[in-house]
């Protein structure tokens, strides 16, 4: 009889693995969901002036950026997780804009090219908005944190 063993390590990192995935899935599901409910907040400034206005309405940060060179944009996504972090707002860090960009970019075509085009901070603001999902991404990023990764962080599978 053959025997296999398993490390430990091995089998975190597969749930890791799945878990992000299934994590990915529903931030997607999350974010058309509360767009179609007018619950999404899209860009960094107007994410900010919501923070400053309504922090208590916010119960999660996106910040997506394929690019980690953009030493500005490091710079607000610093001060951004800073206050959410203060303020107990779930945070989460995605790559993947331009599949963000087809799934929200395209319904807003009244905005010019440069607001349609800020998808790097995205603020969900109803806690009904498709509860399940926010419920699931939320547990994701509490297990990430637990496993010592501060801000937790999904890759979007392009389509």
């Amino acid at each position: 009889a053959r025997r296999v063993f398993f490390h430990a390590y091995d089998i975190t990192q597969h749930l890791i693995l799945f878990s992000s995935y299934s994590a990915g899935l529903a931030l997607v599901e999350l974010l058309v969901t509360a767009q179609k409910q007018d619950c999404l907040t899209v860009g960094i400034y107007e994410s900010a002036k919501l923070l400053n206005s309504d922090p208590d309405s916010v119960v999660l940060c996106v910040l997506a950026a394929d690019d980690e060179d953009d030493v500005a944009l490091q710079i607000h996504f610093t001060l951004l997780q800073s206050f959410c972090c203060d303020n107990g707002i779930t945070i989460l860090r995605v790559s993947g804009v331009q599949r963000l960009q087809q799934l929200l970019g395209a319904v807003d075509a009244n905005r010019n090219q440069e607001e349609r085009g800020d998808l790097h901070c995205l603020l969900v603001t109803n806690p009904q908005a498709d509860h399940c999902r926010l419920q699931e991404v939320g547990t994701y990023c509490q297990e990430s944190r637990r496993l010592d990764q501060w801000v937790p962080e999904l890759v979007l599978q392009e389509r």
